[in-house]
């Protein structure tokens, strides 16, 4: 899913210069927030960043809302970690991406010695 749907930012809800300014700003905000938390949600799972997805992320930020009217005392980064596999945090390594990681070894490792 593109950044720009996802963050609200497919279509400007105003049409005044400031209007639009703000939208972009507000979502850019939220983009770096979004990045931030994923980020902790790595560092949490002992994953690189790249294999987080930030669009699971943000879509689970609901399901965690619903569950923080449930129970107060929760916090978002431990309960994030313990439901990461029913919220698919954490993306597929794809045979691609293995082969590709495998290329870029053999050219490394040929390029050290």
């Amino acid at each position: 899913m593109p950044t720009k749907r996802l963050l609200g930012l497919s279509y400007l809800w105003v049409g005044g210069t400031n209007g639009v300014q703000m939208q972009v700003y507000a979502t850019w905000i939220f983009y770096a927030v979004l990045n931030d938390l994923s980020a902790d949600v790595a560092v949490a799972l002992q994953q690189p960043l790249e294999r987080i997805s930030l669009e699971m992320v943000f879509r689970s930020l609901y399901f965690f809302n619903r569950a923080l009217l449930q129970n107060p005392q929760l916090q978002l980064i431990p309960w994030l970690v313990e439901h990461q596999r029913s919220m698919g945090l954490v993306k597929a390594v794809r045979q691609r991406h293995r082969r590709n990681a495998a290329r870029s070894l053999d050219i490394w490792a040929s390029a050290l010695t």
